[in-house]
């Protein structure tokens, strides 16, 4: 029996294809469907204050514990993305995060053929990373069913890790593997399958969300402003100065 088609990978039917559109036409309806990311990502609101506060307190309590992120392809720069931040804007140490990549760190750049299938890499990168249960590990997949994804977090489970899965199909295998669990509907994107667009838009909102609240609840933000930040050029010196007079 074939396998059922994610959300994600069905055929855009509630307009003209967007190849028959005119460009006015074809950017409204673009925009249109990158505003639907941001609603489901705020339709389970819920699940992701759970996501914080179960990280925040598992960080705080594992002083020494990773925060590290899980992907492959578009998931995985997501990811990254998200991760490279924390340092800069929040000073969250460089030696408590990491990174699980399918193909590795040339895949951030560039397509790796077959790495998402790879479960053997995933198997090796959980063991090489020395992923425990002091850690947080969160996996992104669109599909929901991204063989090297649902491989690493399987592992993280076993060793004991706090896991969180995001899927943007409700039907995805990583949700079995996610301790926390978030699902972002975002069913079908306007080029086929092309889960950079609205998939990946609600997975950047989410974590950015994510992130930025478990160092809101760390102390690292006062005022609202980024009042641990690492200035890192004269842009960011001249802010770190306005900065402080608010603190």
């Amino acid at each position: 029996m074939p396998q059922k088609l994610s959300k994600t990978e069905l055929l855009y039917q509630k307009s003209k294809p967007i190849d028959h559109l005119s460009m006015s036409d074809g950017i409204t309806l673009m925009v249109n469907e990158q505003k639907k990311a941001a609603i489901e990502v705020r339709k389970v609101s819920k699940f992701i204050e759970i996501a914080i506060n179960k990280i925040y307190r598992h960080l705080m309590i594992n002083t020494k514990g990773k925060l590290v992120y899980v992907g492959a392809g578009t998931s995985g720069r997501v990811g990254v993305q998200d991760g490279v931040e924390l340092f800069p804007t929040f000073n969250w140490p460089k030696d408590r995060l990491d990174y699980i990549i399918a193909g590795g760190k040339k895949a951030i750049l560039n397509a790796v053929e077959n790495a998402e299938d790879n479960i053997l890499q995933a198997q090796q990168a959980i063991s090489k990373k020395l992923i425990n249960s002091q850690d947080v590990v969160i996996g992104l997949a669109a599909s929901g069913n991204t063989p090297f994804t649902c491989k690493v977090l399987e592992e993280a489970n076993k060793n004991g890790a706090l896991t969180v899965a995001i899927s943007n199909n409700p039907d995805g295998n990583i949700l079995k593997f996610g301790q926390v669990q978030i699902i972002l509907d975002t069913e079908e994107e306007v080029i086929s399958g092309s889960t950079r667009l609205k998939a990946a838009t609600a997975q950047k909102i989410c974590l950015n969300i994510i992130s930025s609240m478990v160092m809101i609840k760390m102390g690292r933000v006062k005022n609202g402003t980024m009042s641990h930040m690492i200035p890192t050029n004269n842009k960011l010196r001249r802010r770190k100065l306005r900065i402080n007079k608010h603190v």
